[in-house]
C-alpha cells in the first residue's frame, strides 16, 4: 500500500494533477504522523495494511459527513472538492461487496456455524470481520443476519 501511494504521488506530480498531489499528500501526513504513534506505542513497524485501509476508510467518512455542510452553506466547489478527494483515496482500497454478495456471505456463514438463533450475532459477525475486513459494511450484515435468523 505504501508503495502504491508513493507511486501515485509521483504520479500525480509527474502529470500536474493539483488535487490528486494534494489529497496523496494530505494521505501521506497522516500515515506519518499513526505510524509515530505506533511506533512510540511499541510497534516497531508502524500500521500495518488493515490500519492503513482504515485510516482510509476514515479519510473518506470525514469527507462524506463534510460534504452536506459544505452543500448547506452553498460551498459547491468545495463538496466538489471533498467529492474528488474521495475518488481518489478508494483508489487505494478494495472494493466493497454489493448487498448481495454481503448476504450470500452472510448466509454461508451461518451455514458454516449452524447458527439457528438470533443469540448468535456475535458470533457470526466475528467471523464475517475475520474474512471480510475491509470489504464488507458490517452495518448491512448485521440487518440481513438479524432478517434471516428472526
Amino acid at each position: 500500500m505504501r508503495e502504491r501511494l508513493s507511486g501515485a504521488l509521483k504520479g500525480a506530480l509527474a502529470g500536474n494533477d493539483q488535487r490528486a498531489v494534494c489529497t496523496l499528500r494530505l494521505i501521506q501526513a497522516a500515515l506519518q504522523e499513526r505510524d509515530h504513534c505506533a511506533r512510540a506505542n511499541g510497534s516497531a513497524d508502524g500500521l500495518d495494511e488493515a490500519a492503513i485501509e482504515a485510516m482510509l476508510r476514515d479519510m473518506i467518512d470525514d469527507r462524506l459527513q463534510h460534504i452536506p455542510h459544505c452543500e448547506k452553506t452553498a460551498r459547491v466547489d468545495l463538496a466538489e472538492q471533498e467529492a474528488e478527494e474521495i475518488s481518489i483515496i478508494q483508489q487505494f482500497l478494495p472494493a466493497r461487496m454489493s448487498e448481495p454478495q454481503v448476504a450470500s456471505a452472510v448466509e454461508q456463514v451461518i451455514v458454516e456455524l449452524g447458527a439457528t438463533k438470533l443469540k448468535e450475532t456475535g458470533r457470526i459477525i466475528a467471523a464475517l470481520k475475520q474474512r471480510y475486513a475491509g470489504q464488507m459494511d458490517f452495518a448491512v450484515a448485521k440487518r440481513l443476519l438479524c432478517q434471516r435468523l428472526h
